[in-house]
């Protein structure tokens, strides 16, 4: 989840919850208030109808009404003594005007004349529903809630929105930075401290990384150039030793495996090579390249090498994958692969070629384990079944990809190693 809706949804929840707590207190303080109103009127209705009463006054028929009733009724000195001589209720009513019952707010006293006999006056006037009015409340109360919560939820994305554009700018200059790439200098303006600081410290550390990677490939690409001529050298001095007819039996084995063993290093110097020249960006040519075409070509000459462990080609196209990049890398990357294919493949085993538009994957048999995705493309390493490799051809297939804007990924699908190749797609 994005920032952005992380806050807004928190944001939602806390004004949800606060509108809950508030709308509770906030209809028994308005029945509160209502039930008070009510109240100061019935007791100034009751307290006219006991003070005329008690002076022996006729009482007209304003006292009595559909809005506004009362009944007077004589009761004993226990009962008197045994119940509060206030009291107020909400009862449902008979109105005889209107034929039925009403819900009334009801203002029950007990007085005392002159003769010290007790009456109990009941007075009652149509009060509001309050099944209505609570239902009334709800829904107001639901239409405030949503209103208030999309108009925070606007707010916020927009104010969020804006007050984060430096973060969001941050973020897409680093999703674009790449090591091999020289890039622009971040120009992210802001006001804000954080942002400002965020800002010179990745900037600093994506300049110092790249820095650092510029020195590292700069001291492999040397290194490996200037132990050419000594290798050279040395192979040269031992194949001349080799032609000495003085030489015993045994110190021609051990010549022979210092030779096999300079050979080794001179493939590895070679490699290495390769990889600086790719990761410096030397190859510069831009044209469209038919992964199939080229396939048949390499094909060609591995299925001559490796004739021997009779492995079978199955070709598996939909359509023809073609891509634009340095044809030279091109062939780099397909012969990288499909030696792979071959060299960890087991005898009567199989390679599955298959193309798309969008991709192109080859598949082999071999090992019935699954290889550690998080080491086959680091530089040296090797399976176990082959000590011997130099373990740099899966890292020039990802140096690769990554320089000609491709993605690499590997699988272990129906017991067979699968490595596809396709267009990178940014979600910039």
């Amino acid at each position: 989840m994005k920032l952005l809706h992380h806050i807004t949804l928190r944001l939602s929840i806390l004004m949800s919850l606060l509108i809950l707590f508030w709308s509770v207190p906030f209809y028994y303080a308005l029945i509160e208030e209502v039930n008070d109103e009510t109240d100061d009127s019935l007791e100034e209705m009751a307290e006219t109808i006991i003070k005329r009463t008690l002076a022996g006054e006729e009482l007209g028929s304003a006292f009595s009404s559909s809005n506004n009733q009362f009944h007077i009724r004589d009761v004993s000195a226990e009962y008197a003594a045994t119940h509060d001589h206030i009291r107020y209720e909400d009862r449902e009513v008979y109105v005889k005007e209107m034929r039925e019952y009403e819900s009334a707010r009801m203002l029950t006293t007990i007085y005392c004349d002159d003769d010290g006999a007790f009456h109990e006056l009941e007075v009652y006037t149509p009060h509001i529903e309050k099944d209505d009015l609570r239902e009334t409340i709800f829904k107001w109360m639901l239409a405030l809630a949503l209103t208030l919560l999309l108009g925070t939820m606007l707010l916020n994305t927009l104010s969020i929105r804006l007050t984060m554009k430096p973060l969001y700018n941050l973020l897409k200059w680093t999703e674009q930075f790449r090591l091999h790439k020289k890039m622009s200098k971040l120009v992210n303006p802001t006001n804000i401290h954080e942002f400002r600081q965020l800002n010179e410290t990745v900037e600093q550390s994506m300049l110092r990384s790249q820095k650092q990677f510029e020195l590292q490939k700069n001291f492999i690409g040397n290194a490996s150039h200037e132990l050419q001529t000594p290798l050279a050298v040395c192979m040269n001095h031992l194949e001349l030793m080799l032609e000495d007819p003085n030489l015993e039996e045994k110190q021609i084995v051990e010549i022979g495996k210092v030779i096999r063993t300079l050979k080794n290093m001179t493939q590895l110097n070679r490699t290495l090579l390769v990889l600086s020249r790719i990761d410096n960006g030397q190859f510069t040519q831009s044209e469209c390249v038919s992964f199939r075409e080229l396939t048949e070509r390499i094909l060609t000459d591995l299925q001559s090498i490796f004739a021997s462990m009779d492995i079978r080609v199955e070709t598996r196209s939909s359509s023809d994958f073609q891509y634009v990049m340095d044809p030279t890398l091109a062939s780099m990357l397909l012969t990288n692969l499909l030696k792979n294919a071959f060299v960890h493949n087991r005898q009567g085993g199989r390679i599955v070629l298959e193309s798309s538009a969008d991709h192109f994957r080859i598949s082999n048999t071999g090992t019935e384990n699954a290889l550690p995705t998080n080491q086959i493309f680091e530089p040296f390493y090797h399976s176990p079944d082959k000590p011997n490799s130099t373990g740099l051809g899966l890292p020039i297939t990802k140096s690769i990809c990554r320089q000609s804007g491709l993605y690499i990924k590997y699988e272990y699908l129906d017991a067979m190693h699968c490595f596809e190749v396709g267009k990178e797609t940014s979600d910039i």
